[in-house]
């Protein structure tokens, strides 16, 4: 077993694949919509990782009929958001922050994700950051550089966990601490890997500078 300490000054969750399980309901919802729009789901399922739907789909569509799907998409996943539990040791993890600055950097929409947090009784935290709030998605850095932001401190300050390789180019991009989250090949290795967040433990005291034990 390895265990590593890291220190920052917050936290920065991705959320489907890190503190969400909504693996099936996107599955079922892009499947759906490539049916609809004659598209090859396949390549769609590889491509959607960590991205935003909207850049997946320019990909593949012109641009009128790539707005109609995103809209038909979101619907879809909105309608199957309820069905969506918390992954292994997310709320724990958030409950031991106990008012730690940490926020959530999502790919999906703000409407998305609020339904998806409700599926999984996540907390919505008040400086999330979503698709609707940065001009250029992940891989690129402007949504952890936004996130960051948000709280008031530096990304290189940050503790970021992440499942996707976009995320986590996005995250090291911006200078965070990278701890994979599952088994995807990245590009670049990360400072922890955890195949879950029950790994992951607090050992500061409130008042102190944010600790945590990273156990694989």
């Amino acid at each position: 077993m390895k265990s590593v300490l890291l220190t920052a000054s917050a936290v920065l969750f991705d959320n489907d694949g890190v503190l969400v399980d909504s693996h099936l309901q996107v599955e079922r919802a892009w499947r759906q919509l490539a049916d609809e729009f004659g598209l090859d789901a396949e390549p769609l399922l590889i491509e959607l990782i960590g991205r935003r739907a909207s850049d997946t789909l320019s990909q593949h569509l012109e641009t009128s009929e790539c707005a109609r799907a995103v809209e038909r998409l979101e619907d879809l996943e909105v309608e199957l958001a309820d069905q969506t539990p918390p992954l292994a040791g997310a709320l724990e993890l958030i409950a031991a922050l106990d008012g730690r600055p940490w926020t959530i950097v999502t790919s999906a929409s703000t409407r998305l994700a609020k339904a998806r947090w409700a599926g999984a009784s996540i907390a919505i935290p008040d400086q999330c950051v979503t698709a609707d709030h940065v001009a250029q998605g992940k891989p690129d850095p402007e949504p952890y550089l936004v996130g960051a932001q948000r709280l008031g401190v530096d990304p290189a300050q940050c503790i970021v966990f992440e499942d996707s390789p976009a995320g986590g180019e996005s995250a090291r991009q911006a200078g965070a601490i990278v701890v994979a989250v599952g088994d995807q090949p990245w590009p670049f290795d990360p400072a922890a890997r955890v195949p879950d967040l029950t790994g992951v433990s607090v050992t500061s005291s409130p008042g102190e500078a944010l600790a945590l034990r990273i156990t694989s």
